[in-house]
């Protein structure tokens, strides 16, 4: 998998296509990709603060990773929304929704006049809604402990995770 929590990736002829393919529709606004497995697909983008009609888009970081998109959705479908809130510190929490908005609003021009997007992580202002969203910004920004807590849940191997350094990091029976 490659990114560079600095830089992001180049948008590469064919993103667009290979994007609306994995969203299953195609995007309302620019983006970047910022993170790809390692044959090149993309796995996380980085979308612009505003979709193309103006609408404020709160989510900065979008998982579209095929592979990853599923292994989250069955994390989270055991009820492990819950499972994080009760693990990690209220602070915590509060702190990646703060740094998260920070970034995305640091992209806004500093004249923009009308609606702006809010919320933290997926557009959240309390506590976790989407660890899709956690996970995209993890991988993106290297900053996001539920990002983190959700990816050492994640089988081995699977396509456009990170290798395991996690001790709690979930095994495929090896």
């Amino acid at each position: 998998m490659t990114s560079n929590h600095d830089a992001p990736t180049a948008t590469a002829d064919g993103d667009v296509d290979r994007v609306t393919e994995l969203l299953g529709r195609r995007p309302r606004g620019a983006f970047k990709v910022v993170v790809r497995d390692a044959t090149g697909d993309p796995v996380v983008v980085r979308n612009e603060p505003f979709l193309d009609d103006g609408t404020p888009m709160p989510t900065r970081y979008y998982l579209v990773g095929a592979d990853l998109v599923r292994a989250v959705s069955r994390i989270e479908a055991t009820g492990a929304v819950d499972e994080v809130e009760a693990e990690l510190d209220d602070d915590v929490i509060e702190a990646i929704h703060h740094r998260y908005e920070a970034e995305r609003d640091a992209a806004i021009p500093a004249d923009h006049a009308g609606p702006r997007p809010s919320g933290g992580v997926g557009g959240t202002r309390v506590g976790v809604k989407c660890l899709h969203a956690h996970v995209a910004n993890e991988l993106a920004t290297g900053d996001d402990d539920i990002g983190r807590w959700t990816l050492a849940r994640i089988p081995h191997g699977t396509a456009g995770a990170p290798a395991r350094t996690h001790p709690d990091a979930a095994t495929d029976g090896e």
